[in-house]
């Protein structure tokens, strides 16, 4: 595995680049080491994380907003102050409707979003 150090010990918010990933959707990734990563998600309403699967364990806090969440099969409608958690490699994805933040947990570090 390649390696991508550690993030600084301090980020601020407002130093940290958007980056686009979808039509609606922008992350900033606000902290990591080779085991653990901390990512913010702004959604528009009506956009969509398309199903996926990753090795990697996923929590995630619903910072605002409203989501239609999908897990292996199982939607559930969540909102600010909800989590979720998604185990490896099980398909997942998500429709706001309501633009908001989440605030995803992986582990190991995310590698595709750093390169």
């Amino acid at each position: 595995m390649k390696s991508f150090g550690t993030s600084k010990e301090f980020l601020f918010d407002a130093d940290q680049e958007w980056e686009t990933v979808g039509e609606g959707v922008k992350r900033k990734i606000m902290g990591y080491d080779d085991k653990i990563m901390l990512v913010k998600v702004h959604f528009e309403k009506g956009g969509v994380g398309a199903m996926h699967q990753h090795h990697h364990s996923q929590v995630t806090y619903v910072e605002s907003g409203a989501f239609e969440m999908t897990i292996d099969g199982e939607t559930k409608t969540l909102k600010t102050g909800d989590s979720f958690y998604i185990p490896t490699n099980v398909m997942h994805g998500a429709l706001c409707l309501e633009a908001g933040m989440l605030i995803d947990v992986f582990s190991p570090i995310r590698e595709d979003f750093m390169e």
